[in-house]
């Protein structure tokens, strides 16, 4: 079949048909084309009949969308243009229940991050959001104009993930579910592009200067009026390709901007360019006057300049992402039969379940979290955790998915599906990232839309009195005081500077979740710690067994490892680890029902038709009902077993500091902050670590309620809280504070409530991320007092005349970046911060 006359079935039987009754329909509905109708529209070279124009820009909309094949792969005639409004076919596909999952599936609300091709400025974020919260059931939206994604949230009985796409295509953003291939893909097209215009504005401004030159040297009556003539036309001739094709984006930009009825910074740049092009050019038709041509080719090259470096921000800023994008690999070798077969299949790493065996072979990643059952190796953990140096894994250790195998071959039991591994639910937490705003990037945005539309005014006030004064010189200083500001130098100051910080962090093994982390660490006074799996390292040892009844200890052990195999609290896990390790009680669970997790409290449960309680001696007391007086045992904790009125055993378990807990704790109290120990534990081990770690304030037995009461009763006072919790039960205390940070480990990302991950698991990213949070917002004063400066300068300076159009172009563009490259140099942080012995006061690192 021609594929320029293709057409589809459905095409074919109306056009017999209309060789029958001879009416004519139209070719997008199907519906009679009125006699009085002239609707067409070009479609695979020919001309097809519309019956309104309604169809008309549906058919037109879809062709120049690039979806011409629509028409020749169709079923069935589309719906009328009102029913369609404006949506392609593609479009509607995302609706499918097919695409459902990436839109939050069947819940009530779907979320997605998408990929916005075309932001230049802050005007262009204030734009998106704000048609977007406009949009029926669209319950939150936020824009990154830094790494070029919106994050939006909605209502899916009211709105659909087509909806949010047109409507983006109506303010002239072309948008798509975020994925990091393409998204990756889409940036170095952009680059290319935007190469392609900075070379040709680069050639243009050169030749244009070996014309212009001649005419600034030559002195009165050594150039003849023709010979400048012709310099003057060759200029125009030579400015063409930058006008035509070079500074397409910033009139694009522009029109869209005017169209939605915004003031972006392309209108006063766009502005700029064509008031002082269509001067030039009146100038050189009429062979008198001042010509720009040179102005206008310079100002647009380093204008682009400028944008080809932010775009280079951009895309390091979503660097780290992409990397962890391809850190999970698409299949794995599965070993069906395994144990009794140890053939291999190759299968889609989506495919994977629990309980599935895997073979991870060396300089392979793993696919799925799980657990070694054959060999010895050491992974590489850098793309999660940031630690540099692979890490010595045998049987039995727990294995993230995305480590890399260094060494050996080994054989792994999967105990989260790819989709809910570690390091798929740490890239879920990263596209969380940098959704919102902290406090001064929304002034920064505010004032760069204002400062447009007071631009323009000004600009107009200073033409009309430059029109009086002197009318030869109002027309070029007006081009100035247009060209010479710089709101984009605003609109980039802190966006850039968040990106570059926090993909650094990131690199170090630390992900800042929520934008205000670096603002707001920055002025904590008040930093709480948390006890166990914070100050230390989370996994107590079981010492010793006291027997209060006249049960025998292994017997008690066996049954408090029964009762707490239901918990992953990491003392109940270091009772079931001592149990499995005791060869008389290993394998002889006994059958556990009815369990009851109290926060903060223990466990209850029924075995062989009698309740037991595990947990602190007041709530086993309950039930046992003894007036038993605990002994102080400083250093360990004491968890207490008990059945109906029979107190029956005592456990003593140790959990060791952090190395770099007594480091961290005096970093901070040198800084002049206030450091508190809050902890659930006894008051006397709690205290016992405080006396340790040099930790003035240190409040035990604290429920998870009295720890949330507490963090309220230190803000009412005027305090700013930093909480560091283990993130697995320390939730509300969490998300109470001002800023609060989770220690990272593969079981309990998915339970993360913190602000920031401390994926390394070291306390010294606290540091880091204290030193980095110190840096960051001076870089930001120091970007944000720039563009103030300048523009409280030039401005002024353009609209007094002691500026002219070319070197308007100059400042502006400089001005942009400055604050690029200024905000690149948070790249150059120190990876790591290497601190001395526990012993040894931070001021000596």
């Amino acid at each position: 079949m021609n594929a320029v006359g293709a057409t589809s079935a459905v095409d074919d039987f109306a056009q017999s048909q209309n060789g029958l009754s001879g009416a004519v329909c139209c070719f997008h509905c199907g519906l009679p084309v009125p006699e009085s109708g002239n609707w067409n529209a070009k479609i695979k070279g020919l001309m097809r009949p519309m019956c309104c124009p309604g169809c008309q820009a549906v058919a037109q909309s879809i062709v120049d969308s690039g979806f011409g094949d629509y028409y020749q792969t169709r079923i069935g005639y589309s719906a009328t243009a009102d029913q369609q409004t404006l949506i392609p076919p593609e479009l509607a596909l995302y609706d499918s229940e097919e695409n459902s999952e990436q839109f939050g599936g069947q819940k009530e609300f779907g979320e997605a991050t998408f990929s916005i091709e075309g932001i230049r400025c802050a005007a262009c974020v204030w734009l998106i959001e704000r048609r977007m919260a406009r949009l029926p059931g669209m319950r939150s939206a936020d824009m990154n104009v830094a790494t070029g994604r919106l994050s939006a949230c909605w209502n899916r009985a009211v709105c659909k993930p087509s909806d949010i796409l047109r409507t983006l295509r109506e303010i002239g953003y072309v948008a798509y579910p975020f994925d990091a291939a393409r998204y990756g893909e889409q940036l170095e097209l952009a680059r290319k592009k935007l190469f392609r215009r900075m070379f040709i504005a680069g050639l243009s401004m050169m030749q244009v200067m070996m014309y212009a030159l001649p005419i600034y040297m030559a002195s009165d009556g050594t150039m003849d009026a023709d010979m400048t003539n012709l310099m003057r036309w060759a200029g125009l001739l030579l400015t063409l390709p930058a006008i035509g094709y070079a500074a397409q984006p910033f009139f694009i930009g522009a029109w869209i901007n005017l169209k939605s009825h915004m003031l972006g910074m392309d209108v006063p740049v766009a502005l700029g360019i064509s008031a002082a092009f269509i001067g030039s050019v009146l100038a050189t038709f009429k062979g008198q006057g001042d010509v720009y041509f040179d102005s206008i080719t310079m100002f647009i090259f380093l204008l682009l300049c400028s944008r080809y470096l932010e775009l280079g921000a951009r895309r390091k800023a979503a660097s780290a992402l992409d990397n962890l994008q391809h850190a999970l690999p698409a299949s794995a070798l599965r070993m069906a039969g395994y144990p009794a077969f140890r053939e291999t299949e190759l299968v889609a790493a989506g495919k994977l379940v629990s309980g599935d065996v895997i073979l991870v072979k060396p300089g392979e990643a793993n696919a799925a979290d799980g657990v070694i059952l054959e060999g010895d190796t050491a992974f590489d953990l850098s793309m999660l955790t940031g630690e540099s140096r692979a890490q010595r894994m045998t049987i039995g250790a727990n294995v993230p998915g995305g480590a890399v195998n260094v060494t050996q071959p080994v054989v792994l039991r999967v105990t989260q599906s790819t989709g809910e591994s570690t390091l798929s639910v740490l890239m879920s937490l990263i596209e969380r990232a940098g959704q919102g705003k902290p406090k001064i990037a929304l002034w920064a945005d505010r004032a760069a839309a204002w400062f447009v539309a007071v631009l323009l005014l000004f600009s107009v006030s200073v033409f009309i009195v430059w029109h009086f004064l002197d009318p030869s010189r109002a027309w070029p200083i007006a081009i100035a005081v247009l060209v010479v500001s710089c709101p984009c130098a605003l609109s980039l100051a802190t966006p850039t500077v968040l990106a570059a910080a926090t993909n650094r962090l990131l690199r170090q093994g630390i992900l800042v979740v929520q934008p205000h982390v670096l603002e707001t660490l920055n002025q904590a006074t008040h930093i709480i710690f948390d006890k166990t799996g914070t100050l230390t390292v989370g996994k107590p040892v079981l010492s010793h067994i006291e027997a209060l009844a006249a049960i025998p200890s292994k017997q008690c052990l066996r049954v408090a490892a029964s009762l707490a195999a239901s918990s992953k609290h990491p003392l109940s896990e270091a009772l079931v680890t001592a149990a499995a390790e005791d060869d008389s009680i290993s394998g002889m669970d006994l059958f556990c029902g009815d369990i009851r997790h109290i926060a903060g409290q223990g466990l209850d449960g029924l075995m062989d038709g009698k309740r037991y309680r595990i947990g602190s001696l007041a709530f086993v007391q309950e039930l046992a009902g003894s007036d038993f007086a605990p002994p102080n045992v400083p250093g360990f904790v004491s968890i207490y077993l008990g059945t109906e009125n029979v107190l029956l055993a005592r456990f003593d378990l140790a959990d060791s500091l952090r190395a770099d807990a007594s480091w961290i704790v005096r970093y901070f109290q040198d800084k002049g902050k206030t450091v508190i120990l809050l902890s659930g534990d006894h008051q006397s081990v709690t205290q016992h670590v405080a006396d340790e770690l040099g930790i003035t304030t240190a409040l035990g037995q604290n429920l998870p309620d009295q720890k949330l009461n507490y963090v309220q009763n230190l803000q009412r006072d005027g305090g700013i809280v930093a909480m560091v919790g283990d993130g697995i039960n320390d939730a509300a205390v969490l998300s109470a504070a001002d800023v609060s940070f989770a220690m990272g480990s593969g079981t309990a990302l998915a339970q993360i409530h913190a602000d920031c991950v401390l994926l390394s698991g070291q306390l010294t990213s606290l540091a880091v991320l204290n030193d980095t949070a110190s840096k960051t917002l001076t870089v930001i004063r120091q970007n944000l007092f720039w563009a103030t400066l300048y523009n409280l300068i030039a401005i002024p300076a353009a609209a007094l005349g002691l500026l002219n159009p070319w070197m308007s172009g100059v400042g502006m563009s400089l001005s942009s970046v400055v604050v690029v490259l200024n905000a690149l140099r948070l790249q150059r942080l120190p990876r790591h911060i290497n601190y001395p012995t526990p012993t040894t006061s931070p001021k000596g690192r």
